[in-house]
């Protein structure tokens, strides 16, 4: 798949950056449009990501070099986006040469960061056959934890692991292998949908809003004003003055509100 070389390969070298750039974007179209058809998949597994987190399990994120980063991104922007604690999304991610390569490091890993039964263990890899991925999943199906397989090719290894496996085929890259790009953007796509679908499912947004926010900085406490005051019809003063009275709990402020 990714590996394939792209149809136009000889020709990128003497293009024009204008006719370069323009063939990758309609390579990123297509590779949201790849999306289509697994978004039944993806949707089941929000709900069964849902289901395990209401009941107090975990989710953990596992990859290697460029998708172990974009899942690190995922879950590092889960706890100040859905003010959920630092350990229900965690990324177990590795990017050292010949790290991809260890099945046994996969398998300590999951072991080391005790992955269990409830918990949900989401394995990402563009080939779908990074080894690391393939015995961290092993080792969380074993632990009797719900397995999320993403990957760009269709049947593959990690897929046959899991409960339930999100496959997009993307297709060749402009650069050969290089899944940094159409493969990368897709896998961030895929994770958007589950952290954002788990937790409007968990109620941690409200309307469209970010109601867990974690007013951690001025960007931030003014979003969560103005959150505040869209949804109660206050003025921003106000809204500043309630977030204050609630410490900083958006959530509170507007339970504050409805009880008033």
């Amino acid at each position: 798949m990714s590996e394939e070389l792209h149809p136009r390969a000889d020709e990128l070298n003497a293009m024009s950056a204008l006719d370069l750039v323009v063939l990758m974007h309609e390579e990123d179209a297509s590779a949201v449009r790849a999306l289509e058809p697994q978004l039944e998949n993806i949707a089941r597994a929000v709900d069964l990501i849902a289901e395990r987190l209401r009941a107090g399990g975990h989710m953990h994120y596992f990859g290697a070099g460029t998708s172990g980063l974009i899942a690190a991104l995922d879950a590092f922007e889960c706890p100040a986006t859905f003010g959920v604690g630092v350990d229900v999304v965690r990324a177990h991610a590795v990017t050292e040469p010949g790290e991809e390569d260890d099945r046994e490091l996969g398998v300590r890993m999951a072991r080391d960061a005790a992955v269990q039964n409830g918990d949900v263990a989401v394995g990402i890899s563009a080939s779908g056959g990074t080894a690391f991925v393939l015995g961290a999943l092993t080792q969380a199906a074993e632990e009797g934890a719900t397995c999320i397989a993403i990957s760009c090719r269709p049947e593959s290894q990690l897929g046959r692991l899991a409960d339930i496996a999100i496959e997009v085929d993307t297709g060749p890259e402009v650069i050969a292998g290089s899944t940094r790009l159409k493969a990368g953007t897709v896998q961030k796509l895929v994770l958007n949908m589950l952290s954002t679908g788990v937790f409007t499912r968990l109620g941690r947004t409200h309307r469209g809003r970010m109601v867990g926010v974690v007013p951690a900085n001025a960007k931030l406490r003014e979003r969560a004003a103005r959150i505040i005051s869209d949804l109660t019809g206050v003025s921003i003063e106000e809204a500043r003055r309630r977030l204050q009275d609630a410490g900083g709990d958006v959530a509170a402020a507007l339970a504050a509100e409805r009880r008033a």
